[in-house]
């Protein structure tokens, strides 16, 4: 399948420029439609190599439900007020949070070094996809069996964030300051 290096590259810029605004953003509402903006951009390369129902998943799953689900959390807990001051933060407090993250990425990084897990090897042929049941039922057996542990992980990645945002929201600031 040939796929358009111009279209691939301006979706991936989108999917890069939004993310950054996704963390850059001091608005969580704003930052939320940035996210959306990514999960529409990976649509669009989903797309574009041919995985369509991956397309269609990625728009209804993420870009609908899941984040209508993060901004109801945001508008429910008023969490768009501005609560968090980045600017009284101590210092210590921020540096040790970004060692901390950049250990685990670390971490991350080398278990799948050394992970016996590994990828799909090799596309399967169009005759054998439709031997299979076709594209859905290769993708659901794939993603049900062999892909499960990264499925779950997802969704257990989706609810931390969700409990990071009720317990960012919900945080009372300290006596004797405003």
């Amino acid at each position: 399948m040939d796929i358009s290096p111009i279209f691939f590259y301006a979706f991936a810029g989108l999917a890069i420029a939004f993310a950054l605004l996704t963390v850059l953003k001091k608005n969580p509402v704003a930052s939320a439609f940035s996210l959306v903006m990514v999960f529409f951009s990976f649509a669009g390369i989903y797309a574009m190599l041919g995985a369509h129902l991956i397309a269609a998943l990625q728009v209804l799953v993420y870009a609908g439900a899941i984040m209508v689900l993060f901004i109801f959390v945001i508008m429910l807990l008023n969490a768009d007020a501005p609560s968090l001051d980045m600017v009284r933060t101590p210092m210590w407090l921020k540096a040790s949070t970004g060692v901390l993250g950049i250990v685990l990425f670390g971490v991350l990084v080398v278990s799948f070094k050394n992970s016996s897990i590994t990828g799909v090897h090799g596309n399967l042929p169009e005759s054998q996809v439709e031997a299979l049941g076709g594209n859905t039922q290769v993708v659901s057996e794939l993603m049900f069996s062999e892909y499960i542990l990264p499925f779950e992980l997802t969704s257990i990645l989706l609810l931390v964030g969700i409990v990071g945002a009720v317990a960012i929201a919900k945080r009372r600031p300290h006596k004797g300051k405003v």
